[in-house]
């Protein structure tokens, strides 16, 4: 079994250490999750709820791979990663490699909704929806459709947390947490004006309909 990191300092700077993405997509929304906010997911996942540890877990729109092979780390039993960018899973494979973890990962080229089965943890940082209207309404339903637990990113705000929270319930889930965070997101479009933008957002917990 994976030997887990138990500091989450040590995990983030693991994270750290997979590659971004060279050409991200603004019309994909690929914001690469900073390492510290995908660290305090991992680890909240990992050991408050035991969602990690042994447990098969797949990254939705998984971009390079941070949040997947974090879990890795952390000791999941299997990992699978899918995202419709192929670049983006050429540098998450690459990630896996750089950490001998090219074995223990399955990376898939694809939209998320050509994925069926069970799985036991399902985490994503879908788009929020800026974009390209309701597209983290998608990733929600797929979620709810594969896993038993979800950790599933959006951006914060009294009247999302509302609509979130009903559009999960209506759909057979259950919101069992929302933890506040906040994104530091560098510059990376031409629309961009300031070099960083803070971004808060909130993590739901979800128990699925597969419990």
């Amino acid at each position: 079994m994976q030997k887990r990191l138990v500091r989450k300092q040590h995990l983030e700077k693991a994270i750290a250490e997979v590659m971004l993405h060279p050409k991200p997509k603004a019309y994909l929304e690929q914001y690469t999750i900073p390492s510290e906010v995908a660290a305090e997911i991992l680890y909240l996942a990992a050991y408050t709820y035991d969602d990690i540890i042994n447990k098969s877990v797949v990254d939705l729109g998984c971009g390079t791979g941070r949040l997947a092979i974090g879990a890795l780390l952390l000791g999941a039993k299997e990992v699978f990663g899918i995202d419709i960018d192929p670049l983006a899973i050429k540098v998450a494979k690459d990630n896996a490699k750089n950490l001998a973890l090219e074995k223990k990962t399955n990376w898939i080229t694809a939209d998320i909704n050509v994925l069926h089965g069970h799985f036991h943890t399902v985490l994503q940082n879908p788009p929020f929806g800026v974009q390209k209207r309701s597209a983290d309404r998608i990733f929600l339903e797929k979620s709810l459709e594969l896993g038993q637990r979800i950790y599933s990113l959006h951006k914060s705000g009294k009247r999302n947390r509302e609509f979130i929270k009903r559009f999960i319930e209506r759909r057979g889930g259950k919101v069992t947490g929302i933890f506040h965070m906040e994104m530091t997101i560098p510059k990376l479009f031409e629309f961009h004006t300031k070099e960083r933008r803070n971004i808060e957002v909130d993590l739901y917990r979800i128990e699925g309909k597969t419990t």
